[in-house]
């Protein structure tokens, strides 16, 4: 019988927290150099070799994959025969295991949940509450599935009720386009079917726990239905053509995950949640003999890339920018960013309508004309970094503000991830503006081409504060030109008419 001591579960959890801010899961860093070698989209390619990069970087600084540190999901399951040497209950150790993991001071790590979710929406400052999932199951061991699931995929879930004669490939193929690319392409699908609604979403949420092993099913092949729906969906959804970041290429889905359960005669309930690049989450056991050690993946698991295509890239300054120069600019060219570029996403965009509309001024120092705006909530930094990983959010979010933005203020770009909405391009194209595209999943190299950093205004906000950054050579897209194209229309029906060719 196995005695789980509260310091040993609340350390391992915390170590466990830190462990997957900076190094991807091995079979992910395989699975993806794999498809980075195949990849035959320039742009996509791109993509896949910064995220590749930028991980081993990560891995090598312990230092975050992305920005969104992510919220805490866990699953535990707890052996009927374990006892505890414990004071605090299970949600709390949970919790307290995620407070010391997210304010390690070598590695602080971006606090990202809000309580008042309807309201107030007041950050917590330690990314408590987790998520909590727990079974009681024979044995006399504690297991641990711990995820840090970023807001950028979180907000692609999907579920519907389907007849039980509809076809669920049919629905996945129609629902993964809608998504867009804010869930960070390429990454996993998972999908839960049956059970009831909320089992649907959990078999699906948990189904991403599971390694990237796609190529081995293929070579063996299905031993069920649920592993025939998995190769033919991975299939099907690759030969969508969305690709790395919505670009346009080979791979978007790294591996399609399926857990089913069995459900009402009536009903055919279906889950999709979509991991991002930044996949992070990893499994451990305690048996009563002390914390769990966790094994990090080796230097050689990743490939050696040199970033290439600075000289096909164009050099801009920020500084001295104009709507002249923008409009030469064409959706697919690729741009380094250099100069001074303000920060801001939907707090601080909510906060500037409600100046606006009252016919007050912006804060002092805030002056969007003939400027961009990088949208971007960045990790504290540590030692002498003058900010921690500062990866794009998705751009979508903003939309409903890009006319205000860009009609008030004399903003004349953005920077973000994914694409924008058809309101957004809309807009941009009216006023000659431009949208720049980061790569998501490419956090901590991104920070290193900001050189400085300075508060403007909101510092109530934390991560969604005013802030200056001064950038040097930051690679970026230009996903939607000023004539209104967008690379996330063109890239994409490129490549699914190149692959049905193929």
């Amino acid at each position: 019988m196995a005695t789980i001591k509260q310091e040993d579960f609340i350390q391992s959890i915390a170590d466990a927290l830190q462990f997957i801010s900076y190094y991807h899961p091995a079979d992910y860093i395989k699975a993806l150099t794999e498809a980075w070698e195949n990849e035959e989209s320039p742009a996509a390619k791109d993509a896949m070799a910064q995220i590749l990069v930028n991980s081993r970087m990560c891995a090598e600084g312990h230092r975050p994959i992305c920005q969104d540190t992510g919220m805490v999901v866990a699953f535990v399951e707890v052996g009927m025969n374990v006892q505890w040497d414990a004071e605090l209950s299970l949600e709390e150790m949970v919790n307290e295991g995620v407070r010391r993991g997210y304010n390690h001071p070598d590695n602080v790590l971006r606090a990202s949940m809000v309580a008042d979710p309807a309201g107030a929406r007041t950050n917590t400052r330690d990314n408590t509450p987790a998520i909590i999932h727990t079974r009681i199951v024979p044995g006399d061991e504690v297991e641990v599935k711990l995820a840090a699931k970023g807001g950028g995929s979180e907000n692609k879930s999907k579920f519907t009720v389907l007849n039980p004669s509809a076809s669920l490939v049919d629905w996945v193929v129609e629902t993964v386009p809608q998504m867009g690319a804010g869930w960070c392409p390429p990454g996993m699908l998972g999908i839960g079917i049956g059970g009831s609604a909320e089992k649907a979403m959990l078999l699906a949420k948990e189904s991403l726990m599971e390694p990237i092993d796609i190529h081995e099913l293929k070579a063996r092949g299905p031993a069920n239905r649920a592993e025939e729906l998995r190769l033919e969906l991975f299939e099907k959804v690759n030969a969508l053509g969305i690709g790395a970041q919505g670009l346009g290429g080979l791979t978007t889905v790294l591996d399609v995950k399926i857990s089913d359960y069995p459900t009402h005669a009536a009903s055919l309930p279906v889950a999709m949640i979509p991991n991002c690049a930044a996949t992070r989450h990893v499994e451990f056991t305690l048996d009563g003999s002390g914390p769990a050690t966790l094994e990090p993946p080796k230097l050689e698991d990743w490939p050696e890339i040199a970033l290439e295509g600075a000289g096909e890239a164009r050099r801009v300054n920020l500084d001295s920018i104009s709507k002249e120069e923008i409009a030469s600019w064409k959706a697919g060219d690729r741009i380094l960013l250099s100069g001074k570029l303000l920060t801001g996403r939907d707090a601080a965009h909510k906060r500037i309508q409600d100046l606006l509309s009252r016919g007050e001024p912006l804060p002092e120092g805030v002056d969007f004309n003939n400027r961009f705006i990088y949208y971007v909530g960045p990790v504290d930094p540590v030692g002498d970094e003058v900010v921690g990983p500062a990866g794009p959010t998705t751009s979508t979010r903003m939309d409903k503000f890009t006319e205000m933005m860009l009609g008030e203020t004399g903003l004349i770009g953005m920077v973000g991830k994914a694409e924008r909405g058809p309101t957004a391009v809309e807009s941009i194209k009216q006023h000659g503006a431009v949208y720049l595209m980061a790569v998501g999943g490419a956090a901590y190299l991104v920070a290193k081409a900001i050189k400085g950093s300075r508060l403007i205004a909101f510092e109530e906000l934390g991560m969604e504060a005013i802030r200056e950054f001064e950038v040097e050579d930051m690679p970026v897209t230009v996903a939607v030109d000023s004539n209104g194209t967008s690379v996330h229309q063109t890239g994409p029906a490129e490549w699914r008419v190149k692959i049905g060719k193929i």
